[in-house]
């Protein structure tokens, strides 16, 4: 274990974990460097992080995936469950379990070779999630700033849900149509219709789930009917089906809630 101060009172308290000393080391190099770090706490493993955090409360832990024994989204798990939760940011070579680990609520995901950018960013997001008032879990489910990471050539994106249009099931995927193009990322409709039903969203078709702000109208084609979305920087104007069992819902989400409020979510 490695403790480093000398920065100012009210300075974050880090604690860097992970199994291959070159990499902790580097980690905390780069920590050391930043003037928002104070205290700078080291472990090898995850039973050694455990130590550290019973003697010495922690704002964050910097935490590696593939570790032996507990591995750190078991780690982020136990972490989680702590009355005062320090906030997680992974650092990790493994672009494969991001969708896992802001599933764990952390609050960033950063790649391996680790660049200055990113850490200040990350260091950023620990400070802005202290400051942030604390809300009952269903405002969270509602939380305007919720993000979806997508993983592309290595790189991943943090994709605010403010950004979808609508979102188009593909298998077990989901494809986010965004006002800045569209993504392909690991999670069924389902589980973003259950995430997102109270933050003005609505599952119109098994297909297709879509946000009510950009609603215009419903048009009956056939014996069908479409909901016409609006376009939306690189999301065009589409029209979408509607599953007979649906309409009713639509209509009745479309009547009683203000539009004034969509634009808020």
């Amino acid at each position: 274990m490695t403790r480093v101060t000398g920065k100012p009172a009210g300075a974050l308290r880090v604690l860097a974990v992970d199994d291959e000393k070159p990499a902790l080391d580097e980690l905390v190099y780069l920590l050391r460097a930043r003037a928002e770090i104070g205290e700078i706490h080291a472990a090898g493993d995850a039973t050694s992080a455990l130590r550290v955090l019973r003697a010495h409360p922690v704002d964050a832990v910097f935490l590696d995936i593939n570790m032996p024994g507990l591995d750190g989204m078991e780690l982020a798990g136990i972490l989680s469950e702590f009355a005062n939760s320090p906030a997680v940011v992974f650092v990790t070579a493994h672009d494969d379990r991001a969708i896992a680990a802001f599933d764990l609520g952390a609050v960033d995901y950063l790649l391996k070779p680790l660049r200055e950018a990113r850490l200040a960013e990350a260091v950023r997001r620990i400070a802005a999630s202290r400051s942030a008032p604390h809300r009952p879990a269903a405002d969270e489910r509602a939380d305007p700033s919720e993000v979806i990471p997508v993983e592309l050539g290595g790189v991943t994106t943090l994709v605010p849900r403010s950004s979808v249009s609508w979102v188009e099931a593909d298998g077990d995927y989901a494809r986010l149509h965004t006002s800045a193009g569209s993504h392909l990322v690991r999670i069924p409709l389902s589980a973003l219709e259950a995430r997102w039903h109270d933050a003005g969203f609505l599952r119109v078709h098994r297909s297709y789930l879509v946000a009510l702000r950009l609603v215009t109208g419903l048009r009956t084609i056939g014996s069908g009917t479409v909901v016409c979305l609006r376009a939306e920087g690189d999301a065009q104007a589409v029209e979408l089906p509607v599953s007979r069992r649906q309409v009713r819902e639509l209509k009745q989400r479309l009547v009683h809630r203000p539009r004034q409020h969509w634009g808020n979510q």
